[in-house]
């Protein structure tokens, strides 16, 4: 059941022009553009080996929280939940067929974004391990955030407040800009946001070969524990 519900949920959201927009368009759109025109001054190097670990961020981000959000908030109202929760199908499977429904897509992006940036010239480093395990702290955290705004707001209101935090952390986020052209302060505060940390992170590994990131772990582990409890604790079916 759990794989059939997955199936379906996967089919749903690979058919939705909205979903794909934030999902493929936008991130592939960023990083050519970026890549290719100077516009953001992205240091020594290559300009791809900075933005395209802060991409495959942006891609789990709109995936796991903006695209989910939205969907299960309209989901929400207009009963499709409540009558899936009366379903065979118990509640907590409805919730891994959603997780494995956002993994699936998360992989379709991150292979379709690799091959753009390998064709870029992106050269990346690190521990592929390492890479995956900032990656899936990144879903289970922006999951959370995404299931609690769904579950708690009205369904035009997540609609208007997850774009809009798309939008502010994708500016705000280290994902095309880096942190360190923000004022010191406000620096401290972005690198605790769970985008910041993301993107960091996968910077570290993928850019300078660095090990473990304990510091963007940390966050990242912080927010998900978080996020999902919150969701758990707060979220409505109707």
């Amino acid at each position: 059941m759990i794989a059939a519900q997955a199936l379906l949920e996967t089919k749903m959201l690979l058919r939705n022009g909205e979903q794909l927009l934030l999902t493929v368009v936008i991130p592939t759109l960023l990083l050519v553009l970026f890549s290719t025109v100077d516009i953001v001054d992205t240091g020594e190097g290559a300009a791809v080996d900075f933005l395209a670990p802060g991409v495959l961020a942006l891609a789990v981000m709109s995936t796991a929280f903006t695209g989910q959000a939205i969907a299960t908030g309209f989901e929400r109202r207009y009963g499709v939940l409540k009558r899936l929760a009366a379903s065979p199908l118990p509640r907590w499977a409805l919730m891994t067929a959603k997780t494995l429904s956002v993994l699936v897509t998360e992989v379709l992006q991150i292979v379709l974004l690799t091959v753009i940036a390998f064709a870029l010239g992106w050269s990346p480093q690190g521990n592929p391990l390492t890479v995956l395990l900032l990656l899936v702290l990144g879903t289970a955290a922006f999951s959370g955030l995404g299931l609690l705004m769904a579950g708690t707001l009205k369904a035009e209101a997540t609609l208007a407040a997850a774009n809009l935090v798309f939008l502010l952390l994708l500016v705000g986020g280290g994902v095309v800009v880096p942190l360190d052209t923000f004022p010191q302060g406000a620096q401290n505060l972005l690198g605790l946001l769970p985008i910041a940390a993301l993107s960091e992170g996968l910077r570290d590994v993928l850019q300078h070969g660095a090990g473990l990131p304990w510091g963007d772990l940390g966050i990242l582990a912080v927010w998900a524990a978080a996020g999902l409890a919150a969701a758990g604790r707060f979220f409505r079916w109707e």
